[in-house]
Protein backbone atom coordinates (compact mmCIF):
# COMPACT_ATOMS: atom_id res chain seq x y z
CA UNK A 1 0.00 0.00 0.00
CA UNK A 2 2.99 2.66 0.74
CA UNK A 3 4.37 1.70 -2.87
CA UNK A 4 0.75 2.18 -4.37
CA UNK A 5 0.29 5.83 -2.26
CA UNK A 6 3.65 6.91 -3.05
CA UNK A 7 3.24 6.26 -6.66
CA UNK A 8 -0.12 8.39 -6.75
CA UNK A 9 1.73 11.36 -4.89
CA UNK A 10 4.02 11.40 -7.13
CA UNK A 11 2.12 11.06 -10.32
CA UNK A 12 0.10 14.10 -8.76
CA UNK A 13 3.34 15.82 -8.16
CA UNK A 14 4.29 15.67 -11.68
CA UNK A 15 0.75 17.21 -12.65
CA UNK A 16 1.40 20.05 -10.45
CA UNK A 17 4.40 20.71 -12.34
CA UNK A 18 3.20 19.89 -15.65
CA UNK A 19 0.14 22.62 -14.91
CA UNK A 20 2.63 25.36 -13.67
CA UNK A 21 4.26 24.82 -17.18
CA UNK A 22 0.91 25.91 -19.00
CA UNK A 23 0.22 29.19 -16.74
CA UNK A 24 -0.05 32.40 -17.79
CA UNK A 25 1.33 34.68 -15.73
CA UNK A 26 0.25 37.44 -17.48
CA UNK A 27 -3.62 36.63 -17.55
CA UNK A 28 -3.87 33.33 -14.81
CA UNK A 29 -7.38 33.37 -15.00
CA UNK A 30 -8.50 32.87 -18.88
CA UNK A 31 -8.20 30.40 -21.38
CA UNK A 32 -5.37 27.51 -20.66
CA UNK A 33 -4.23 29.01 -17.96
CA UNK A 34 -7.59 28.98 -15.65
CA UNK A 35 -7.42 25.27 -16.77
CA UNK A 36 -4.13 24.38 -15.29
CA UNK A 37 -5.29 26.24 -11.74
CA UNK A 38 -8.20 24.13 -11.56
CA UNK A 39 -5.45 21.36 -12.05
CA UNK A 40 -2.89 22.11 -9.73
CA UNK A 41 -5.24 22.99 -7.07
CA UNK A 42 -6.79 19.29 -7.88
CA UNK A 43 -3.55 17.74 -7.50
CA UNK A 44 -2.51 19.51 -4.60
CA UNK A 45 -5.96 18.44 -2.95
CA UNK A 46 -5.06 14.51 -4.70
CA UNK A 47 -1.77 15.08 -2.68
CA UNK A 48 -3.17 15.79 0.84
CA UNK A 49 -5.49 12.72 0.70
CA UNK A 50 -2.84 10.64 0.10
CA UNK A 51 -1.04 11.75 2.95
CA UNK A 52 -3.79 11.81 5.17
CA UNK A 53 -4.34 8.48 4.19
CA UNK A 54 -0.70 7.54 5.15
CA UNK A 55 -0.86 8.98 8.25
CA UNK A 56 -4.28 7.32 8.75
CA UNK A 57 -2.86 3.90 8.35
CA UNK A 58 0.00 4.49 10.42
CA UNK A 59 -1.86 5.31 13.23
CA UNK A 60 -4.28 1.99 13.00
CA UNK A 61 -0.57 0.10 12.32
CA UNK A 62 0.71 1.58 15.92
CA UNK A 63 -2.75 0.81 17.28
CA UNK A 64 -2.72 -2.68 16.45
CA UNK A 65 0.36 -3.35 18.16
Amino acid sequence: MKLFTAILIFIALGLIVFNVTLLDFQNPLEGDSAVALIGIAAAFCAVLILLIFRMSKKIEENMKN
